[in-house]
């Protein structure tokens, strides 16, 4: 193996060796953190499955997206999950696919 005066942090086994970050390197992983997201991610719809409690779905119902004012094919332009065989409308995931929707037609 040739030395090219570069130093790589897998070894000659193909074990990674780990390295200690610099000041630096924290540095700009606080920088970076810091920083807002620059596309808007699509929100997750849960399902109640008691008092205060929800899970995370497959996708949003039919039904959810018709309240928040979408049709499938922006749904699937949007990249949002659907789950054409839930059943209902969940009032907190229609207010997130509504907030998306609005945030996601404001430019820049």
């Amino acid at each position: 193996m040739q030395d090219s005066g570069i130093q790589s942090n897998v070894s000659e086994n193909g074990q990674i060796r780990m390295s200690t970050w610099q000041k630096s390197d924290w540095r700009k992983f606080y920088v970076s953190a810091q920083r807002p997201w620059r596309r808007l991610r699509p929100p997750r719809p849960v399902y109640p499955t008691g008092v205060h409690r929800v899970q995370p779905a497959t996708g949003f119902s039919l039904s959810e997206l018709d309240g928040a004012g979408m049709d499938l094919d922006l749904a699937e332009r949007l990249g949002i999950p659907v789950d054409a065989g839930r059943i209902g409308s969940y009032g907190p995931n229609v207010f997130a696919l509504r907030g998306y929707l609005v945030a996601s037609r404001r430019p820049g």
